[in-house]
């Protein structure tokens, strides 16, 4: 049986859209990681927004990924909302030098201090709560990251994420190096993987 070898992760673009479905973006995203590849690039970009029941949705897609695959995650817009916690999934996160990260504090916690009002059956916002509970725990899972209370409201920009060493260039050199000399060695080869273009990845910040 024959295998072939390649020095790049495959790479999937996500595109984020305003009213957008993303059943289609998921399912590809589902069928990418099904094949277990060793490396899967996800590209993100895009001016929209994703609903945090989205958010949720592709954090448990991305977090029953197969231990062997390392995803990497690579902001090429600046992102906000639920956008934000999928690009923070990534084992190893690159992101455009002048893009920036924003997610709002949840109104949920301003709701909790009179706690009564959600048993009323006659709200007309019963909908836009359920999405705001949503997007509280979407802020739940950004908290293990970065901190929520301190930083939410004010744009996150690079060096920031330095600080909290959520990047790091000289370690994803490291990585890649380490990666593409295991393949010039021949000991391992790459399994097919889904047909996904490829790039070349770089390991640098990159301007847009």
């Amino acid at each position: 049986m024959k295998t072939r070898s390649t020095r790049s992760p495959r790479r999937l673009l996500f595109k984020i859209r305003f009213f957008c479905d993303y059943a289609e973006q998921i399912g590809q995203l589902e069928k990418a990681l099904a094949r277990k590849p060793e490396k899967l690039q996800l590209d993100i970009m895009g001016s929209g927004e994703l609903s945090p029941d989205t958010a949720l949705l592709m954090r448990s897609v991305l977090v029953g990924r197969s231990p062997k695959t390392h995803l990497i995650t690579n902001a090429r817009s600046s992102l906000q909302g639920g956008a934000v916690l999928v690009w923070l999934m990534g084992g190893t996160r690159l992101i455009r030098e002048d893009a920036k990260l924003y997610f709002r504090k949840s109104s949920k916690e301003d709701d909790d201090e009179d706690n009564e009002d959600w048993k009323d059956e006659k709200s007309e916002d019963a909908e836009a709560d359920l999405e705001e509970v949503d997007y509280a725990q979407v802020l739940q899972y950004i908290d293990h990251f970065l901190p929520v209370k301190e930083l939410a409201g004010r744009p996150v920009d690079l060096e920031v994420l330095r600080q909290f060493g959520l990047i790091d260039n000289e370690k994803v050199d490291h990585f890649l190096a380490a990666a593409f000399a295991k393949r010039e060695t021949g000991n391992e080869a790459e399994k097919p993987g889904p047909e996904l273009k490829e790039e070349k990845p770089t390991a640098k910040v990159r301007n847009r």
